[in-house]
């Protein structure tokens, strides 16, 4: 089989990693959009046939890092000179992967270049141009790290750093440019260059964190076995400890729980290799968290009773054309308005999809344009061209609406006819579309809580409802086939609660696992989680603390392109790219808007 030049560039950069990192049986595989240390095998980002020369200086780049972090990191050294946790751990993390990628980038002007390029890139895609870049702990750990880059390379950092340089380079150089003498000549030797970032992470005022960190951890426990000696002589106490917020969790306790969830998924780490698996801090919160406040880790107790159904799975046929017609006959001024602005979006995109041609080329389609030139001229030679690629061919856009019961009435009609207009319009411009649902199965709790009460009502039991994923229309599905399943969304009894954190990884999932090279996910909701069983029995914040979380992983960690749209409920404080509606009409224009906005832009972020 004639191996592809892709193919080709894959191989090449394989045998690169390996000899960079010293590991010649190492295992390396393409996949997925994250580039990171999994199990010692490095993973890499999927490459489009024909990837840009930016992706490939950024594939490069991130190869290189990781296989640095591999050849120049010793983990040892690194867990016993790191803080437990919170922003002193985040420095920590971005002094060490500065250090390696000093080391490594000293001797080879080329692997420096290729780390730039990767830097760049993910400048870009974290914000970390923009001005107003919020000053929190996670952005101050990066420009602590990004200015150790600077200092320890002699390399100016790319243009796509000024905006949180620009807010922290100042306090940076105030309070411990001093310090950065003793790093460059500490570069070499990890040991020593972690007991001076110690010092470092002391002048910005973190260096009581591990000492409070270690004496949290011996009053959890002795709080805990406190607790274990009472317990017995409280048994007619039990429905205090179901109360949310009674039990305290010890940093131990919250590991264990974490690592023992089967649904969590281990995420590779990101390009800078500031975290790997075996080192990950279960404390992921951008703010500084409150020890006392802080929500449990998110378990689920039972998924024995979740589905994923399709639309017309949940009702017969004839159900669903009665409901279609219902949305119909209550939808047609709002339906003629919504086309109006979808016809206006399937203009702009097909504007861009006029094809055009790079000419004179040594291979590819014959150019029959000019064989009169080689007609009159028999010693002309032949000529070929090449039908020039656009950004959005290639692309799937997802919309995942919120089914909960604060949606009933006209906020769920407009939602389904605006989506299903959105939907066809995307089908005709050749973008694949998913539209999907998410609610669950009962109020208050279902089977789950029902099985949580049989079995004594054990605490923190995570979430207890059960879930319901409903797919309206799957992104190889045609529209016409879809059309009727829009109309569930008017059945009576079908909205109830929602959790957002689990079907938000759930249609992050489904797009992932799409052969499409880009990937938009766009996210209808008018409040925050909300499910009042697992709220009355577990510590406050977990349903928020899981939504945050897995916003958190998509926006920043992922090439898919997440925007949310918010009915009446400020959205724009959980994403980054994000608007709220007052009123519910205004949601066509806005959906139509953003959609264009994302096409337009091709994909920068």
């Amino acid at each position: 089989m004639t191996s592809t030049p892709i193919d080709n560039f894959k191989r090449a950069l394989g045998a690169a990693t390996k000899a960079i990192a010293g590991e010649p049986e190492l295992e390396i595989s393409f996949g997925g959009d994250v580039a990171g240390i999994v199990r010692d095998q490095v993973m890499l980002p999927s490459l489009p046939p024909k990837p840009k020369p930016r992706l490939i200086a950024k594939a490069r780049g991130e190869a290189d890092a990781l296989a640095l972090r591999l050849a120049l990191h010793d983990k040892d050294i690194h867990s016993g000179n790191m803080p437990q946790s919170g922003p002193a751990r985040q420095v920590f993390e971005a002094m060490e992967q500065a250090r390696v990628e000093a080391l490594g980038g000293r001797h080879l002007s080329g692997l420096g270049d290729n780390l730039m390029a990767a830097l760049d890139a993910r400048a870009l895609k974290r914000g970390f141009d923009k001005p107003d870049i919020a000053k929190d702990d996670t952005s101050f750990a990066e420009a602590v790290g990004l200015f150790a880059r600077e200092q320890l390379t002699g390399r100016k950092l790319p243009k796509s750093t000024n905006g949180i340089m620009g807010a922290w380079r100042e306090e940076i150089m105030l309070k411990a440019a001093g310090r950065f003498d003793d790093l460059k000549t500490a570069v070499d030797d990890q040991d020593t260059f972690g007991k001076f970032v110690q010092d470092l992470i002391a002048d910005f005022d973190m260096a009581d964190e591990r000492a409070n960190s270690e004496e949290e951890d011996n009053q959890d426990d002795e709080s805990q076995e406190n607790e274990d000696d009472q317990q017995n002589d409280q048994s007619s106490e039990d429905d205090q400890e179901d109360q949310p917020g009674q039990t305290e969790v010890s940093d131990a306790d919250a590991i264990e729980d974490e690592n023992s969830e089967p649904q969590d998924m281990v995420d590779a780490e990101n390009i800078d290799g500031e975290q790997d698996d075996s080192e990950q801090s279960p404390d992921a919160n951008p703010q500084r968290p409150q020890p006392t406040n802080m929500p449990d880790p998110y378990t689920v107790y039972s998924t024995a009773h979740d589905e994923v159904i399709k639309a017309e799975d949940l009702c017969d046929t004839e159900e669903l054309e009665r409901l279609r017609g219902y949305l119909d006959g209550h939808m047609q001024g709002l339906s003629g308005a919504i086309s109006r602005l979808a016809n206006r979006l399937q203009r702009r995109l097909l504007a861009q999809q006029q094809r055009s041609w790079t000419f004179e080329l040594e291979e590819g389609m014959l150019d029959t344009a000019r064989l009169t030139r080689v007609i009159t001229d028999p010693m002309s030679a032949l000529t070929f061209k090449e039908e020039k690629e656009t950004d959005f061919r290639d692309t799937v856009v997802t919309i995942l609406i919120d089914n909960s019961g604060s949606m009933r009435g006209r906020p769920i009609m407009v939602a389904a006819v605006t989506a299903d207009i959105m939907a066809r319009t995307l089908e005709r411009c050749g973008v694949k579309a998913e539209i999907l649902g998410f609610t669950t199965r009962a109020w208050k709790g279902g089977k789950s809580f029902q099985d949580w009460m049989a079995a004594g009502k054990p605490p923190r039991p995570g979430r207890l409802n059960d879930l319901r994923h409903i797919v309206y229309k799957a992104a190889d599905m045609p529209w016409r086939r879809a059309k009727r399943n829009l109309g569930l969304m008017m059945r009576e009894g079908l909205l109830k609660e929602n959790i957002d954190g689990e079907a938000l990884d759930w249609a992050y999932r489904r797009l992932m696992a799409r052969p499409e090279q880009r990937r938009i996910l766009m996210v209808i909701s008018d409040g925050a989680p909300v499910d009042d069983a697992t709220q009355s029995q577990n510590k406050s914040g977990l349903l928020e603390s899981h939504l945050r979380v897995m916003i958190d992983k998509i926006e920043n960690r992922s090439e898919v392109e997440l925007v949310a749209i918010g009915i009446g409920h400020d959205v724009t404080r959980w994403y980054k790219r994000a608007v709220t509606i007052m009123d519910v009409e205004q949601l066509g224009g806005v959906m139509t808007e953003k959609l264009a906005e994302l096409f337009d832009d091709g994909g920068r972020r």
